[in-house]
Order: structure tokens, then C-alpha cells, then sequence
């Protein structure tokens, strides 16, 4: 982890929280654990896009195991209770009987992605594990089966390695925190 601002630091943002060295060695350890626990099985890794496309790109090549990917897209219901999603992209295979691992850049109040889950779950996959690149787990209000956890960090706004602040900053090739007059 890194606290240092450097020079190419975007002016939205007050510091490098993690950088690409501390990012890629997670992923690597991740990977690791997910081939060990999975080995022999039908592997699935599904997230859930935009956010999660840079982790999941790079989470799969750490995997040294047979697997296949997917994806998913949802938004918020306008006016709707919170944590009320809808599937503007669902699953292109099925996932009966997999072992799947939902793959996020970030988890906050895991209201989305407790969603998703028992949208999941239904469809009667074999195993269903959550992997995160990063977890807020302060601002929680639904509690979640976390199997593979990168990074805790604090309640801060943060872009880069697929983080967005108004579309931007995702290819930024670490995490930095966001000022706070600079999130509208």
C-alpha cells in the first residue's frame, strides 16, 4: 500500500491508497487461492460490469485452472427502494451445477450485490463465493459471504483500476481517494 501523492496523480484525487506493485501481488494471491480451492471443477467467474472488468481481467490469468467467464450488467430502479436492482445484461450460459465465484472491483453496502446473489442462487449453481478486490465493510448493511477478500479500506471515495468518478479515471493503474469537494 501506498500513501504517497505522485506526479501523475489526477487533480480529483488526494493520494495513491493502493498501488499497481500492492494490486498485482493481491491478484496473484487471490488466483492462487481460488485454483487451490476449485481445482477439478466447473469454474465460473461472473461479475458485474463496468467496475469489475479491470479485476476480472487480471484475476483470471492469476487462475491456474480451466474456467470460464461471464457477465453481468444492472442498474438501479429509478425510485425504488433501496438495493432494488434490474438486469440490463444477464448471464450468457447457464451456471447449474458450477462452482461460481462472483468477481467485484468493490463492495460498500452490499445491497447490489446481495441482489444479485440470490438472483444466482436460483439459478442452483453447485458452490456461489464472492471474490472482492476491495471491501468497505464499514458502511455494510447487508451481511455477505465474502470468500476471497483483496484489500479493507476505509470509507473513502476511490477511482482507478476500474473505479470511476463520472466515467473517468478506470484506467488508472492503482486506487487513489477522492477529495471530498472534487465528488459531486
Amino acid at each position: 500500500m501506498s500513501s504517497e501523492r505522485g506526479p501523475d496523480l489526477p487533480p480529483v484525487a488526494d493520494r495513491v491508497l493502493l498501488d499497481a506493485g500492492s494490486i498485482a501481488e493481491r491478484v496473484r494471491e487471490l488466483g492462487a487461492a481460488i485454483a487451490e480451492d476449485h481445482a477439478g471443477e466447473d469454474l465460473r467467474l461472473i461479475t458485474v460490469l463496468r467496475g469489475g472488468a479491470m479485476f476480472l481481467a487480471d484475476l483470471c490469468r492469476a487462475v491456474d485452472a480451466s474456467l470460464q467467464l461471464d457477465y453481468m450488467a444492472v442498474s438501479s430502479y429509478v425510485g425504488g427502494a433501496p438495493g432494488a436492482v434490474r438486469i440490463t445484461k444477464d448471464l450468457d450460459d447457464d451456471i447449474e451445477g458450477a462452482a461460481v465465484i462472483v468477481v467485484e472491483d468493490i463492495i460498500d453496502t452490499g445491497l447490489t450485490l446481495n441482489y444479485v446473489l440470490s438472483m444466482l442462487r436460483a439459478r442452483k449453481p453447485a458452490s456461489l463465493g464472492v471474490c472482492t478486490l476491495l471491501d468497505k465493510d464499514v458502511r455494510r448493511i447487508v451481511d455477505l459471504p465474502v470468500t476471497y477478500r483483496g484489500f479493507s479500506i476505509p470509507d473513502r471515495f476511490v477511482i482507478g483500476y476500474g473505479l470511476d468518478l463520472g466515467g473517468l479515471y478506470r484506467n488508472l493503474p492503482y486506487v487513489a481517494t477522492v477529495r471530498d469537494e472534487a465528488i459531486v
